[in-house]
C-alpha cells in the first residue's frame, strides 16, 4: 500500500478529475502555419528582382525595340528586356520590368506592341490568390481569439488574459518538504503547541472519534527574523503534506477584484490537494483593520480580499483537512474578525530566542561549517542578546566568510566575536583617517563608559571596548548579558543611564570640551527614562499609572494622549529629575577614579581595543604585555615582503 501511495505521488499533477496535463497541438495551428508559409513565399517570389519603371520610360523602351516580350495583368505589365535593351543596361540590373497600366489604355496599347514585333499575352486571372488575400485575415483573426481566449478558457479559469485571477501560490509537494522540526531551535514553546496541528494532520479521524473541531487557522505572530515561515514549513514537513505559501501582498493589484479572486482560486487548489497547509505570510498586507472609506482612502480591494478569506475559512468542513496559517509581525493591527474563533482562532507567540534557544540555534548553523574545537557557542550566545534566528545564522556566515578571507580552515572565537559586531553595528572602519584630536576625544568617551560599566554592579558586565570606527560610530563599549532579561528593575535602569552618560562626562573633564558623540547616548537614555516614568511607574511623583503613548487608532483614525498638560508637564519633569540623578551618580564616579580612566584611555591610544580580562588588569593597576597595532601593522608587512615567513 504505501509503494502504491508513493507511486501516485510523484504523477504529473493536473486538473482535478482529470489526467496528467500535456502538450497539445490543433490541426489548425498546422493549417495557419503552413498557409502563412506559403504566402510568405508567394510575396517574396512576387517581389523579389521586380524592376519598376515608369510609363515614360516604357514608352521609350518600346520605341527603341528593347522589349522582347510582355504579359499583360489586371493592373499592371510584366515585361523581358531583349538582347539589346540588356546590353544597353548595368550588369547587376534586373532582365524584368514591371509598369502599371489602366485595363481601358488596352485597345491602344496592343496595336503598338504589334508594330514594335513584341510578343505579348493576357496573363490568366489567380482566382486562388484573391480568395487567399481576403480569407487568409479572416483566419489569422479566427487564430489570435482562438490562441487568447478558448484554449486559455481550456487551460484553466480564466486563462492567459484573465491570469490576473489565478493565485500566484508557491505548492511544495511531500518530496520537497525537506524541513522537520531538527532544523528549528529556540522555540520549544512553539514547536509543543503546534503538535496536535501535526497530529491532526497525520490522523484526523482520532479528532473526529471524539468529536474534537482543530483549529481551522493558526497565526504565528513574532518579530522579524524569529522563524515564523521556518515553523510553518517544518509544520508541513514533519506531518509529510503538500505546503502552500503565498504573501499577502500578492493578493492585491491594481484590478478591483483580483484579490478575491487569487483567494478563491488558492483555497480550491488546496481543497483538491488536502490535507495540506496553507501559509499566507504577511498577513498584515490584507488583514488590517477595517474602517470607513474615507480612512482606507477609498480604495476597497484589500477589503474584498480579506472578506474572501473570512468566507473561505467559514467555508471549511471538518474533512477538508486544510489548515490555514499566517504570520504577522503586527498583531496589534489585524481585524477581529480575522482573529476570532472558528478562524484564526489559534495565536502562537514566537519570541526572541533566549540564550539556550540562542545556543540551539548556533550548532545547528554551525553544522553547516568547519569550526574550531575551541570555540564556545555558549559564549557567543550570552553575547548577543535580541537576536533574531536571521541574526545568528547572518554570524556564523559572516565568520564563515571571514575566515576564507584570511585563509584560515576553519572558524575561530575571533571570527565569531567581529561577525557578531559586524552584524550588529556594521564593519570595521581601519582605513578611516581619524584626526588625533578625535581619537584622543573617542579614547576617553569609551573609556568612561567602559570605567562607568566595570565599577557598577548593577549593570551588565563589560566585554570589550574598541576605538575602532565601526559603521557610524568613531568607539564602541560592548557588554555580555549574564541572563536574559524579561524583567527591568529600578536599580539595573539607574546603572544604565548612569553609563550611558560615562561618556559624556569623561570628554568635559579629560578634555575641557563636549562633542556630539553623545548623540546616540542621550537618545537612549532619555528614551529609558522616559519608558521608566510613562510605562513602568518608577516615578515617585507620578506612581504606578500608565502614561505610555496610546498606539491604538480611534474609529476615525485619531489618536492622541489621554492625559492634561499639567501632567505632561509633570512627566517632563520626573524625566529630567531621573536623568540628572543619573548624570551626578556617574560624574562621581569618575571624578573619584580619574587616574584608572586616564590609564584606560592611554591603552585604548595604545591598543585601540581591550577586553574585560584586560580592563580589570588596568583597574588593578597591573600592566599590559601584548603587541601595540604598530606591531601588529609590522609583523603583517613583514609578511607581505617575505612570504616564506612563517607569522
Amino acid at each position: 500500500m504505501k509503494e502504491k501511495q508513493r507511486q501516485d505521488v510523484k504523477k504529473p499533477l493536473g486538473p482535478p478529475g482529470k489526467g496528467p496535463l500535456k502538450p497539445r497541438s490543433s490541426p489548425l495551428s498546422w493549417l495557419l502555419i503552413v498557409l502563412a508559409g506559403f504566402m510568405f513565399i508567394h510575396l517574396i517570389s512576387q517581389y523579389q528582382g521586380r524592376n519598376e519603371i515608369t510609363n515614360d520610360e516604357f514608352t521609350k523602351y518600346l520605341a527603341e525595340n528593347k522589349i522582347e516580350s510582355v504579359e499583360i495583368a489586371d493592373s499592371e505589365i510584366r515585361g523581358r528586356f531583349n538582347a539589346a535593351g540588356i546590353s544597353s543596361r548595368q550588369p547587376k540590373e534586373p532582365k524584368t520590368f514591371t509598369v502599371g497600366y489602366r485595363p481601358d489604355m488596352l485597345p491602344i496599347l496592343i496595336p503598338e506592341l504589334q508594330a514594335a514585333q513584341v510578343k505579348w499575352t493576357i496573363a490568366k486571372p489567380q482566382i486562388w490568390l484573391s480568395i487567399l488575400s481576403w480569407i487568409l485575415p479572416l483566419l489569422l483573426m479566427i487564430a489570435f481569439f482562438y490562441f487568447i481566449f478558448v484554449r486559455n478558457v481550456r487551460n484553466g479559469p480564466g486563462g492567459m488574459l484573465m491570469s490576473f485571477g489565478r493565485s500566484k501560490h508557491k505548492m511544495h509537494s511531500k518530496e520537497q518538504m525537506k524541513v522537520t522540526f531538527d532544523d528549528v531551535a529556540g522555540i520549544d514553546e512553539a514547536k509543543e503547541e503546534v503538535a496536535e496541528i501535526i497530529e491532526f494532520l497525520k490522523h484526523p479521524k482520532k479528532f473526529h472519534k471524539i468529536g474534537g473541531r482543530i483549529p481551522r487557522g493558526v497565526l504565528l505572530v513574532g518579530p522579524p527574523g524569529c522563524g515564523k515561515t521556518l515553523l510553518a514549513k517544518a509544520i508541513a514537513g514533519q506531518a509529510n503534506v503538500p505546503f502552500f505559501s503565498i504573501s499577502g501582498s500578492d493578493f492585491v493589484e491594481m484590478f478591483v477584484g483580483v484579490g478575491a479572486s487569487r483567494v478563491r482560486d488558492l483555497f480550491k487548489s488546496a481543497k483538491d490537494n488536502s490535507p495540506c497547509i496553507i501559509f499566507l505570510d504577511e498577513i498584515d498586507a490584507i488583514g488590517k483593520k477595517r474602517g470607513p472609506g474615507f480612512v482606507s482612502g477609498g480604495h476597497d480591494e484589500r477589503e474584498q480580499t480579506l472578506n474572501a478569506i473570512l468566507v473561505e475559512m467559514d467555508g471549511f468542513d471538518t474533512n477538508d483537512q486544510v489548515i490555514v496559517m499566517a504570520a504577522t509581525n503586527r498583531g496589534d493591527i489585524l481585524d477581529k474578525a480575522l482573529t476570532r474563533p472558528g478562524r484564526f482562532d489559534r495565536q502562537v507567540y514566537i519570541p526572541l530566542p533566549d540564550v539556550k534557544g540562542r545556543t540551539e540555534i548556533l550548532k545547528i548553523h554551525a553544522k553547516k561549517v568547519k569550526m574550531s574545537p575551541d570555540v564556545e557557542l555558549e559564549r557567543i550566545a550570552r553575547g548577543t542578546p535580541m537576536f533574531s534566528g536571521a541574526d545568528l545564522e547572518a554570524i556564523i556566515n559572516e565568520a564563515a566568510i571571514s575566515a576564507t578571507m584570511s585563509n584560515k580552515d576553519f572558524v575561530e572565537t575571533e571570527d565569531l566575536e567581529e561577525a557578531r559586531d559586524k552584524v550588529r553595528w556594521g564593519r570595521k572602519k581601519r582605513s578611516r583617517a581619524v584626526d588625533q584630536e578625535d581619537k584622543k576625544l573617542t579614547a576617553f568617551h569609551e573609556a568612561g563608559h567602559t570605567l562607568v560599566q566595570s565599577l557598577l554592579k548593577d549593570a551588565d558586565p563589560l566585554h570589550k571596548v574598541s576605538i575602532i570606527p565601526r559603521g557610524p560610530m568613531g568607539g564602541a563599549t560592548f557588554s555580555l548579558p549574564e541572563k536574559d532579561r524579561t524583567h527591568y528593575t529600578k536599580k539595573y535602569c539607574m546603572a544604565e543611564l548612569q553609563v550611558c552618560f560615562g561618556g559624556r562626562i569623561a570628554e568635559e573633564l579629560f578634555c575641557d570640551d563636549i562633542s556630539s558623540g553623545a548623540q546616540a547616548d542621550i537618545k537612549m537614555a532619555t528614551s529609558l527614562a522616559r519608558e521608566m516614568v510613562q510605562t513602568w511607574g518608577m516615578s515617585a511623583e507620578l506612581g504606578p499609572i500608565d502614561y505610555s503613548p496610546q498606539t491604538q487608532e480611534s474609529y476615525f483614525g485619531l489618536g492622541g494622549q489621554e492625559y492634561s498638560e499639567k501632567t505632561a508637564e509633570t512627566i517632563d519633569v520626573e524625566v529630567k529629575k531621573l536623568i540628572d540623578i543619573a548624570y551626578k551618580a556617574a560624574k562621581e564616579i569618575i571624578q573619584n577614579n580619574r587616574e584608572k580612566l586616564q590609564t584606560i584611555a592611554d591603552a585604548l591610544l595604545k591598543y585601540e581595543t581591550l577586553d574585560a580580562a584586560e580592563v580589570k588588569i588596568i583597574l588593578e593597576g597591573g600592566t599590559l604585555n601584548k603587541p601595540t597595532v604598530g606591531d601588529l601593522l609590522k609583523v603583517e608587512q613583514e609578511k607581505q615582503n617575505n612570504p616564506s615567513v612563517d607569522g
